[in-house]
């Protein structure tokens, strides 16, 4: 979810992926295929960012 938020924001250029194994680089690479938030979702994620 983490990285999907990243990439949806208009700031943010480019997003460094760390990944120790193969396994865990195409984990990571899953956020591609859910970029879109919807409001509730982002209301709770910008609530949980302001605490």
């Amino acid at each position: 979810m983490a990285l999907a938020w990243l990439l949806k924001d208009k700031r943010v250029t480019s997003v460094l992926v760390g990944a120790s194994s193969a396994e865990q680089l195409l984990d990571s690479l899953k956020c591609l295929n859910n970029t879109s938030f919807d409001k509730i979702e982002l209301n709770g994620i910008e609530g949980i960012l302001k605490s």
